[in-house]
C-alpha cells in the first residue's frame, strides 16, 4: 500500500531536492528553454522570490519530494493581478502517477484564496504529454508561437494554455499576497 501524498509549501530544506527534479528537464529536455541548471543559490532565490506573492507547493510521499508547482507573475503591471503563469514539475520516475493533478489542484485552491481568475501555461510544443494533462485539467489552447524556442540544436513552437478559475467580477477582489492568507505556513526567513 502506498503512502498518502502530502502537499505543502516548500521550505529551505527542500531546495536541493527541488533542483535535483529540475536538473534532467534542463539537461536532456526542450521542456524548459534553460540551457544551464541553476546553482543552488539561484534557485533558492528564485523560491524566495516566488513565495513574497504566490505559492510554491511540493508534493511529498514518505519524506520523498516528487514533484512541484507554483504560480509566477503573468505580466507586470497591476492590470494584471489577476492572472499568474503556472508551473509543475515531476520527477521523472512519477510521472502519470496522479502527482501532478494532485498539486495542480492544491495550487489552484490556493490561487483561488488569492483571487487569481486566469491560470497561463506556457509549454514547448510539441509536448503531447504536459499538453494533454492540462487539457485534462481543463485548460484550453489559446497561443501558438512558431520557432521561437532553439535548444538541442532544434526550433521549438510554444503554446499557451488557458484555464479559468473564477468570475470576472465587475470590481474583482484585489489581488492578496500567499504571505497574507491565513493558514499557509510561509517562513520567508527560511528559504
Amino acid at each position: 500500500m502506498q503512502a498518502d501524498i502530502t502537499i505543502r509549501i516548500a521550505k529551505e530544506a527542500d531546495i536541493e531536492e527541488i533542483l535535483a527534479i529540475y536538473a534532467p528537464y534542463v539537461r536532456e529536455t526542450a521542456i524548459t528553454f534553460e540551457y544551464t541548471v541553476p546553482t543552488l543559490e539561484e534557485f533558492r532565490e528564485r523560491i524566495r522570490k516566488t513565495l513574497t506573492k504566490y505559492p510554491y507547493l511540493v508534493a511529498v510521499q514518505e519524506a520523498e519530494i516528487l514533484g512541484y508547482a507554483y504560480a509566477s507573475e503573468f505580466k507586470n503591471r497591476a492590470a494584471y493581478d489577476w492572472a499568474v503563469e503556472t508551473t509543475i514539475y515531476v520527477k521523472q520516475d512519477s510521472r502519470k502517477s496522479g502527482v501532478g493533478k494532485k498539486l495542480y489542484q492544491a495550487l489552484e485552491e490556493v490561487l483561488k484564496r488569492q483571487n487569481i481568475c486566469n491560470l497561463y501555461a506556457c509549454i514547448a510544443y510539441p509536448n503531447p504529454g504536459s499538453i494533454g494533462f492540462h487539457e485534462h485539467l481543463g485548460y484550453q489552447t489559446i497561443g501558438h508561437f512558431s520557432k521561437c524556442g532553439y535548444k538541442f540544436e532544434t526550433w521549438y513552437d510554444m503554446i499557451w494554455m488557458e484555464k479559468m478559475i473564477a468570475e470576472h467580477d465587475q470590481h474583482p477582489q484585489p489581488f492578496k499576497p500567499i504571505t497574507e492568507l491565513r493558514g499557509w505556513d510561509v517562513r520567508l526567513e527560511n528559504i
